[in-house]
């Protein structure tokens, strides 16, 4: 091999290992496996104060209370559940999500289409955009 070879080869395999580092991480985070075991519903004061959807962007990386109606709820073919609080979920600027594995502990979650509610819990950013995933069902509550 040449020198230019190695170079190149050398590139590809640190990009390569960057990239799995970071779909990891994210995979992690959107999974919950990097937030310590009910921390999302006891960090966030029951008494704290909701910020509608469209003003959630400053909450991300910290426990927050969101507050909005949603228009639609969707499961995927996966399992998980969404909860979109606009017409268009794809210019929405806020998103939740039940996983698979915690639907169980949830009755209809279809019954929630068209209220107001408050939900709880660590805000994270997915795809450029704030959310909160939902884990336990303390964490939604109707709004009054």
């Amino acid at each position: 091999m040449t020198r230019k070879q190695l170079v190149v080869t050398a590139v590809v395999v640190v990009v390569v290992g960057v990239l799995s580092a970071v779909l990891a991480y994210r995979h992690g985070v959107r999974r919950g496996k990097l937030v310590p075991s009910r921390s999302w519903v006891t960090t966030v004061p029951a008494d704290a104060p909701c910020v509608d959807i469209n003003a959630t962007a400053p909450l991300v990386g910290q426990p927050g209370c969101v507050t909005g109606r949603i228009l639609r709820v969707y499961a995927s073919r996966n399992g998980n559940t969404f909860l979109d609080f606009c017409t268009d979920y794809k210019s929405c600027p806020f998103t939740s999500v039940v996983f698979s594995e915690d639907r169980t502990k949830f009755g209809d979650l279809g019954a929630l289409k068209g209220r107001k509610v408050e939900l709880r819990g660590l805000v994270t950013e997915y795809q450029g955009r704030a959310e909160i995933i939902i884990r336990d069902q303390d964490q939604i509550r109707m709004a009054p």
